[in-house]
């Protein structure tokens, strides 16, 4: 286990990890205040008119605070211009500049608006991909190279009152920490708290803290392990939570939830940052959403507390193994149940929103790369051929009065299975529910071979409750397969992502889970449920069905259209299952960013950009024009393309 054991209040009551206040102009952010939400101008800050209406749109929206990219001096001087026409149109809402490479930048502008966001990994210091074997002398003399270097701008901000986020980027480590910490949330600590120690020394602490990354498990692993490490020192910055370049539309909305959710139940974060590749003021409502969830949180069941140490390691992702009972568990992918129970009647076409098209000429069904393993019939009868891939799941009862039982497999409950006297003798599934999950009913059945579970929950705080009982069989040494049941209701379709994505992928984050089943009932349709599910699958990196975009949400600094640019890439190659593309509006965000991509494409000037395989620059200056085509070339060239079916 690590010795980092402690990263939140309790896994188990709900209650926000209360850190210190931090002033951002007249807002408060920290302590007991709400969590912020926030966006950034994709506009050219030089175009003062254009950044100040987006800028109100966004606050219009409920932006709480406007971040303005400031790469040189020239945007950081235009900031005042932007600040004092907002002022005269009656828009208070403070500023926060984004300083990547220059630090006299950043000091100009933490004397005119009210926060700076600076990048341990580029600020002063470099990233060439070089591993340099420093000694201890050598890598103190590099720190306080640091330290001359950005002391300047921590007297400014105490002078001024002007806050600061100190914001370490997985994909923009400096060599300097990968080299001595390697690629890892442990750097991206480390190389916030080099620069944090800086302020402290100086006695400023108007500050709040990030640890981005668009991998969603490293993302969750960093912010765990800077709060861990923040409470054995006794440090309570704020942390403003975001997953970079998370992408747009629904797979956007997922890979956000299933970051920032997971700490959200946990009782972490004061502001929030939604990167999605679409106007900035898009991205207000899902972060609002997400927040608001958590407003009378405190109000959910007791659930007990857990005893000793958890079983498992928070702060390094590893999939708990479990018993294989035919192709659940074990190292079989997470399995997806898609629920029928509630329907009346169970038809062929019934089975096309969850991957499955039956086609009449050809009397045969065809499947897509998010077809659903198990159906969940509940009491109905299906009266035709099924697809040989899928499984069919019916309430016991219903089961034994099978003609045939030819990939039929029975739910029972708890009890239940113990005393029956006709079962499967293939599978069975036990549902089950934390409160009547007893010790003598776990040690009666951990054992059995042909038993998977389905953990249950209709506690507020479902999430828990679910790992609580994960937590507990582990514990006991009980290793059947796992499958997580939630239930929404009466949701609207953005909700239902939202808060499937939280719950669900924050649980697979944990390494609990051999698959997911989504229950909803006056909510969204069967295909929105299945495409959600596989998404959250997607999005934790334990399943992959189709390809994964690593976009940037765009930014004054981007040199192309990036909306435009991510739209023709994904039709292009949206059948790349498993491919990794990462689309980066300019050398900031690439190809650091984008440092777990297969491919790249990044802006390098105006209309100019660079492809990338892996970390290596394979082709420059190339024209936006037929820079997609060179793209498509590159995939072929290295023999992952596939024609489109």
């Amino acid at each position: 286990m690590n010795s980092y054991s402690k990263y939140c209040n309790s896994l188990t009551a709900y209650s926000r990890f209360v850190t210190r206040e931090v002033s951002i102009g007249d807002l408060k952010m920290g302590a007991h205040h709400p969590i912020r939400v926030q966006s950034m101008t994709t506009t050219d800050t030089m175009d003062t008119i254009k950044t100040v209406e987006q800028s109100i749109r966004m606050i219009e929206a409920g932006c709480e605070l406007v971040r303005i990219t400031a790469p040189s001096m020239n945007e950081a001087r235009n900031l005042e211009l932007i600040k004092k026409e907002l002022v005269s149109r009656g828009y208070h809402t403070p500023i926060c500049a984004d300083i990547h490479f220059t630090p006299n930048a950043a000091e100009f502008a933490a004397r005119v608006i009210e926060k700076v966001r600076v990048n341990p990994g580029n600020y002063a210091d470099k990233k060439k991909f070089e591993t340099i074997d420093y000694t201890d002398s050598a890598y103190e003399a590099e720190l306080e190279r640091i330290r001359n270097r950005f002391t300047p701008l921590v007297k400014i901000c105490k002078e001024y009152g002007t806050a600061m986020r100190i914001g370490t980027n997985h994909g923009s480590l400096s060599d300097r920490i990968l080299s001595r910490y390697g690629d890892t949330p442990l750097g991206m600590v480390e190389s916030a708290l080099e620069f944090l120690r800086i302020c402290e020394d100086n006695n400023y602490y108007n500050i709040v803290i990030s640890m981005k990354a668009s991998n969603t498990q490293v993302m969750v692993e960093a912010y765990r392990l800077l709060v861990a490490k923040m409470m054995e020192s006794q440090r309570n910055y704020p942390l403003h939570l975001g997953v970079t370049e998370a992408g747009d539309g629904e797979d956007g909305r997922i890979k956000s939830a299933v970051g920032i959710g997971t700490l959200l139940e946990d009782g972490l974060g004061d502001t929030i940052r939604v990167s999605l590749t679409e106007e900035p003021e898009f991205e207000i409502p899902v972060a609002k959403m997400l927040a608001e969830r958590y407003s009378k949180r405190h109000e959910h069941a007791f659930i007990k507390d857990i005893e000793g140490n958890v079983p498992y390691n928070p702060f390094e992702h590893n999939r708990v193994i479990t018993r294989e009972v035919l192709n659940i568990g074990k190292n079989h992918v997470p399995v997806v149940i898609a629920d029928f129970g509630e329907k009346q009647h169970i038809t062929a076409a019934s089975l096309f929103g969850i991957g499955y098209a039956y086609s009449v000429p050809m009397d045969k069904w065809n499947l897509n790369d998010m077809a659903v393993d198990y159906v969940y019939a509940g009491d109905n009868s299906i009266d035709f051929q099924i697809p040989g891939t899928l499984g069919i799941i019916y309430n016991s009862e219903n089961w034994k009065k099978l003609k045939s039982q030819e990939r039929a497999y029975p739910l029972f409950c708890g009890e239940e299975y113990l005393k029956s006297d006709i079962k499967s003798d293939q599978l069975n599934f036990v549902a089950l529910t934390l409160d009547v999950m007893s010790d003598e009913f776990i040690q009666k059945i951990k054992d059995d071979k042909k038993v998977c579970l389905i953990l249950d929950s209709f506690n507020l705080h479902t999430m828990a409750e679910l790992r609580r009982a994960a937590i507990e069989l582990k514990a006991k040494d009980c290793h059947l397969p796992i499958i997580f049941k939630c239930n929404y209701k009466s949701l609207s379709e953005s909700q239902f992502q939202l808060h499937a994505s939280t719950d669900l992928g924050a649980l697979l984050i944990d390494g609990f889970g051999d698959g997911i089943w989504i229950k909803q009932q006056q909510c969204v349709s069967t295909q929105v449920a299945n495409s959600t599910a596989f998404g959250i699958l997607q999005a934790t990196r334990t399943r992959i069905s189709k390809t994964e975009y690593i976009s940037c949400p765009s930014c004054g600094r981007t040199l192309f259209d990036l909306q435009e640019t991510t739209q023709k890439i994904r039709e292009r190659t949206n059948h790349l299952k498993g491919i990794k593309i990462g689309i980066m509006g300019c050398i900031v965000n690439g190809p650091g960013e984008m440092a777990d991509a297969d491919y790249g494409y990044v802006g390098t000037g105006v209309d100019k950009i660079s492809l990338y395989k892996g970390k290596e620059v394979v082709k420059k200056n190339v024209t936006s024009n037929t820079a997609v085509d060179e793209l498509i070339n590159l995939i072929k060239e290295n023999g992952d393309w596939v024609e489109m079916p």
